[in-house]
């Protein structure tokens, strides 16, 4: 009925602090680069709004999907309330309970899939730093 409503407003959260993440990194690489060098020696990482925005696609796309879905089912209908489980007091409580079940649950489980690619990375970051010092040695 509902599900996608709650990994959606994760979403909005991740977009949010990826808005503020990128806005970060940018006025501490400014400097960097206001001295012309364009080519400036570049570190093996992974920035916060790099990792951010791979969450926010995880998040974004499933919920487009399952609203799609739902929509294709006539769950979600194009006029007020949108929702045709807040029709009645009965569908809206079936709504609620499937939201905070199966809607947590899914949103809970996207980040932590998010969590495993994040620490593949960064292992795979590790590797490329350790044979950088080998060749610069």
């Amino acid at each position: 009925m509902a599900c996608f409503v709650v990994p959606a407003a994760e979403a909005i959260i991740v977009t949010a602090a990826y808005v503020a993440a990128k806005k970060k990194e940018q006025k501490i690489e400014a400097p960097k680069l206001a001295d012309g060098n364009k080519f400036a020696k570049a570190e093996a990482k992974i920035t916060w709004s790099k990792r951010l925005s791979w969450l926010m696609s995880l998040l974004w796309g499933g919920v487009l999907l399952l609203a799609f879905e739902h929509f294709w089912h006539g769950e979600v209908v194009p006029f007020p309330p949108f929702l045709s489980a807040m029709a009645t007091p009965e569908d809206t409580n079936a709504m609620l309970y499937e939201m905070s079940t199966v809607g947590v649950s899914m949103a809970v489980t996207v980040t932590a899939v998010w969590g495993v690619i994040c620490a593949v990375a960064e292992a795979k970051v590790k590797k490329i730093r350790a044979s950088l010092k080998k060749e610069e040695v």
